[in-house]
């Protein structure tokens, strides 16, 4: 490349934090999404080796934390047009922590720690991690002609494991975690099953329905 006098152009070096510098305001709120996963994973890994509930309960409270910096930096987004690819890509990786492996973890140190249920935490974590592989792949096709957004969710959107960390929460609210959990638990072949465990399940399996549309609002 020359300029227009025919000499070199010279390469401008890239500068120190060059991706930083190209965040917009609503990154920021994903990145705080991403934190409040992070921080609930170890707050329950805290929990297992305290004991202390005051540990499991902010773990669980971080989940609406994270909710709510997912909700806002749609919002503004939308407010100040900077949609990009990067920020559904930090989207898509924050809500994999934050409401992927956060429940299964917290869900873990509440004392689903059998065989068979690590194997339907497994399973919820996989199925959130599809589910935005796939709305990342299919958001264009699934957008409304004219106004250009996603009219409806193909399955539940991974947030509402929200509804889980709720759930256990209740638990340790009703000193109900570990021996203690309601189902009991069972002997299924070589490995134990806690019932509860089923509802990772079930939230998994309803987030990679093809069939199942829920309206955008």
């Amino acid at each position: 490349m020359k300029n227009n006098d025919g000499t070199p152009m010279q390469r401008i070096a890239p500068r120190h934090f060059s991706m930083v510098r190209e965040f917009h305001l609503a990154d920021f709120f994903t990145l705080g999404n991403a934190a409040c996963g992070v921080g609930a994973v170890l707050l329950a890994m805290m929990f297992m080796a305290s004991s202390q509930l005051e540990h499991f309960f902010w773990a669980a409270a971080l989940a609406p934390a994270a909710f709510i910096f997912d909700v806002l930096d749609g919002r503004i987004a939308r407010a100040r047009h900077q949609h990009s690819a990067l920020g559904r890509e930090l989207d898509s990786l924050s809500d994999v922590i934050s409401f992927g492996v956060a429940p299964a973890a917290l869900g873990f140190a509440a004392g689903l720690q059998g065989g068979w249920d690590a194997v339907m935490l497994i399973y919820f974590v996989c199925c959130g991690v599809s589910r935005l592989a796939r709305y990342n792949v299919t958001a264009e096709s699934l957008a409304g002609d004219e106004s250009g957004k996603v009219k409806y969710f193909e399955g539940t959107p991974i947030p509402t494991s929200v509804l889980l960390t709720g759930v256990l929460a209740l638990a340790a609210w009703q000193d109900r975690l570990a021996g203690n959990l309601w189902g009991g638990v069972l002997q299924l072949g070589p490995w134990e099953l806690h019932p509860l465990a089923l509802m990772f399940a079930l939230s998994g399996t309803l987030m990679i329905s093809k069939t199942l549309r829920i309206p955008k609002l």
